[in-house]
């Protein structure tokens, strides 16, 4: 129950309700108190108990909260209620409004201290800047809202964990992604509090970071974790998401007949829940899965699809890195000129600190764009744009490949020595990927 105002604030409350409903202090104090008890309540000089406030409330006609408090009657299971529209909206692809709807209720729950709908828009606030690319916004809203939780309960600020890490994941911060992650799922493991939708939320969450940084083992592992956690979780939403990601480190492992089959299921539970991004998000790893597998047709359809629903909600950053898997299936395809054109599109919207790992990878794939045109000098420097962008982010695995890249480059124009460093270089990110950055394994979950 929300805490009482003082003595001072709820007296004026009770004469200001008193006047505007024409009452006299003894008809409001009868027949259990008396006018004097009434004056020198609304006189600030006595803290009235609860049933004497529970009588007041009953004779003036309003509820005992709102007269204790100040806030109308059900605000906060309104507000809840208006809350859980605005999610709906946002799962539908509607960020901006969604945003609109938060901000409102935002103003609301503070205007009324009501701090855990306060944490639940500031929450919602992030996923739509995450959805728009405005990573910075929504790594300081999730910072927000983990801080009005205050002492809550793990599980409950998991959420914005979650988001906060993928925040810095998505702007190219790998390793502290993978330590927010990391720690939390630690935390939760070794003090026994074992939340199956926050771990799961964890789980899938790190999935993607150990994959850019060649964490290939930690990826499976966080997999087969989510997997066996999946059955314990009511929320459809989460099954759907842990489906699209363990999706990925089967790509990896090469079982794609399985990866197929789990994405499959993602897409089936987001077309039931209406949530376009996720949907979109499993039309994206499909195309990846069918240019992993050399189905080069079947893979330029999904990634187009993916693209068209991303870029109808304003989804900037998630379009621009479906695009550059785009434009590398297309090259694969013969139309380099139709590649090239499109990775110079969305470069602008790339950067060290928005979306690295995709703005390497546009890098990169200019770079062989180039050296097929015989472009030498153009070539050598996106491939040293790339080297840089992956070393701040980590990703071990892109990093060895695009070393060999640039070593067989140098090499061929007659650059020995430079490209030994550069073959070097790559060996030694590709010698043990993942461990020169992460330090032991997180606590397994009780399963």
């Amino acid at each position: 129950m929300a805490e009482r105002d003082g003595p001072e604030i709820i007296g004026r409350r009770v004469q200001q309700l008193r006047t505007k409903r024409g009452l006299t202090q003894k008809q409001l104090a009868e027949p259990a108190y008396t006018p004097a008890y009434i004056s020198t309540l609304e006189a600030g000089r006595v803290r009235a108990s609860e049933p004497a406030l529970r009588h007041i409330a009953e004779r003036l006609g309003i509820a005992y909260e709102e007269l204790a408090t100040g806030r109308p009657a059900h605000l906060a299971t309104d507000l809840r209620l208006r809350l859980t529209d605005a999610q709906r909206t946002l799962a539908t692809g509607e960020a901006e409004v969604a945003a609109e709807a938060y901000t409102a209720l935002l103003a609301e729950a503070v205007a009324h201290g009501l701090e855990t709908e306060e944490a639940a828009a500031l929450l919602g606030l992030g996923e739509c800047a995450l959805d728009t690319g405005d990573l910075e916004t929504a790594r300081r809203r999730f910072e927000e809202s983990e801080q009005r939780l205050g002492d809550a309960p793990l599980p409950q600020r998991v959420p914005a964990v979650r988001g906060r890490a993928t925040s810095h994941y998505l702007a190219g911060e790998l390793r502290y992604a993978c330590y927010l992650f990391e720690s939390t799922l630690d935390e939760l493991n070794r003090t026994g509090l074992h939340d199956p939708d926050a771990l799961l939320l964890l789980y899938t969450g790190v999935i993607a970071p150990y994959m850019d940084m060649g964490a290939h083992a930690r990826a499976a592992q966080a997999a087969e974790f989510a997997l066996a956690l999946a059955p314990q979780v009511g929320d459809p939403a989460l099954v759907a998401r842990m489906h699209r990601s363990v999706a990925r480190t089967m790509i990896a492992e090469g079982r794609i007949a399985e990866a197929d089959v789990s994405l499959g299921k993602a897409a089936e539970l987001y077309r039931q829940l209406q949530i376009r991004t996720e949907l979109a998000n499993c039309h994206w790893m499909r195309g990846y899965l069918y240019a992993q597998n050399g189905e080069l047709e079947h893979a330029e359809t999904e990634l187009r699809e993916a693209q068209a629903m991303l870029s109808a909600k304003r989804a900037a950053l998630y379009t621009s890195q479906v695009a550059v898997e785009l434009a590398d299936v297309l090259h694969r395809r013969g139309k380099s000129d139709e590649a090239g054109s499109l990775l110079r599109q969305v470069l602008g919207d790339l950067n060290s600190e928005r979306g690295a790992i995709h703005s390497a990878a546009a890098h990169r794939l200019l770079g062989i764009i180039a050296e097929d045109a015989r472009d030498t000098e153009a070539a050598e420097e996106h491939y040293v744009r790339a080297m840089s962008l992956l070393e701040r982010a980590g990703a071990a695995g892109d990093l060895a490949d695009l070393c060999r890249l640039l070593g067989d480059l140098l090499r061929r124009t007659g650059r020995v020595e430079a490209a030994l460093d550069a073959y070097r270089t790559g060996l030694g990110h590709r010698t043990a990927p993942g461990t020169t950055t992460l330090g032991p394994a997180p606590a397994q979950p009780p399963l």
